[in-house]
């Protein structure tokens, strides 16, 4: 069988068809394309599709698969708000994702993330090639002894976290559920308005759903110091970004990391550089000195991506074989 994979990124294509051919008669014809609903078509014969972050998975994008021929997405991520899983499900498709990979290659981007806004090292990489070695503007913050707010502390909440207690800093935790892996390295859990208001660092580590949705909007960012760092390399939509415009204009932040934007589709992963951006919230972002904004590159690694196309193979040999496992969003239909 051959598996269509839509948004493959370059690195990505090589480790993808090798793990396909590993697993026997399957190969899998990758395209740098996303699925949206112009692309759709291109699927039309294919039982299976494999699908990353930023693509489309609408009404419409499902019935076209469906209407192709299409029973099962494999989802290249742990993220899946791009689909949607009621229509999959009233269509009879099966939908699997990726359920868990490598969290330190998140964690670790996130703080590459907050070093750089806070050091300032984008600013001082441009100077010093243009052989201007002066220090002005560059001065940074200890991060030891400050305190680093964490909101979500699954997996990945939890790396940063241990990162955090190595620089020595105290911790602030918000989350449905206490992780006792955070509590024993000192993680004191407080309402979100607290570990706002009290935080010097702040990063974001929670999924997006319906109720986290702008979950640091204008008022949640009017709550945070006038000079903290907030850094988020989860989802784009956890963010008001027009609200956060507002307070970088304000003089607001010692800095600003993002990796992912609300917006993001149809950009990221896309060399836009010819190109006219009619997205004025993001031209605006990528203008102040002290934000670095990243094109959701936080999980690419060698080891996560290898562990992603582990688990996209072995979700679609569990669809061929009728198997289930904890990947599947949206099971097969019972055949009767």
């Amino acid at each position: 069988m051959e598996i269509l994979a839509f948004g493959v990124q370059a690195d990505e294509k090589p480790l993808l068809e090798e793990a396909f051919r590993a697993e026997g008669h399957h190969d899998v014809r990758c395209l740098d394309v996303f699925l949206n609903e112009d692309t759709a078509p291109i699927a039309a014969g294919y039982e299976t599709v494999s699908t990353s972050v930023n693509c489309e998975l609408s009404t419409r994008v499902l019935q076209k698969l469906t209407t192709g021929g299409t029973h099962l997405v494999a989802q290249r991520s742990t993220g899946f708000n791009n689909i949607d899983l009621q229509v999959a499900e009233r269509l009879g498709m099966t939908v699997a994702r990726v359920l868990s990979y490598s969290p330190h290659s998140v964690a670790e981007f996130a703080w590459t993330l907050a070093m750089a806004v806070n050091r300032r090292i984008v600013r001082a990489s441009n100077r010093t090639r243009d052989f201007d070695f002066r220090l002005d503007g560059l001065m940074g913050r200890d991060l030891h002894g400050r305190t680093a707010g964490v909101l979500g502390t699954g997996r990945i909440g939890e790396a940063f976290t241990r990162i955090a207690h190595g620089f020595g800093m105290d911790l602030l935790g918000w989350d449905a559920a206490e992780n006792p892996a955070c509590v024993e390295l000192g993680m004191k859990y407080v309402t979100k308005e607290r570990l706002l208001a009290e935080s010097d660092l702040v990063s974001l580590h929670v999924p997006l759903l319906p109720e986290t949705q702008h979950l640091i909007d204008a008022d949640a960012l009017r709550t945070m110091k006038d000079d903290a760092v907030l850094v988020n390399s989860s989802r784009g939509g956890l963010i008001d970004s027009r609200a956060l415009v507002a307070e970088l204009r304000a003089g607001r932040f010692t800095g600003v990391g993002l990796d992912v934007y609300e917006a993001e589709a149809g950009l990221f992963f896309l060399d836009k550089s010819l190109e006219v951006v009619d997205d004025d919230t993001l031209a605006r972002l990528v203008t102040f000195p002290n934000v670095v904004v990243t094109s959701h590159q936080a999980y690419y690694t060698v080891d996560a991506v290898g562990q992603i196309i582990e688990t996209t193979v072995r979700n679609v040999l569990d669809y061929l074989a009728g198997r289930r496992s904890e990947n599947v969003l949206v099971p097969a239909p019972a055949r009767t």
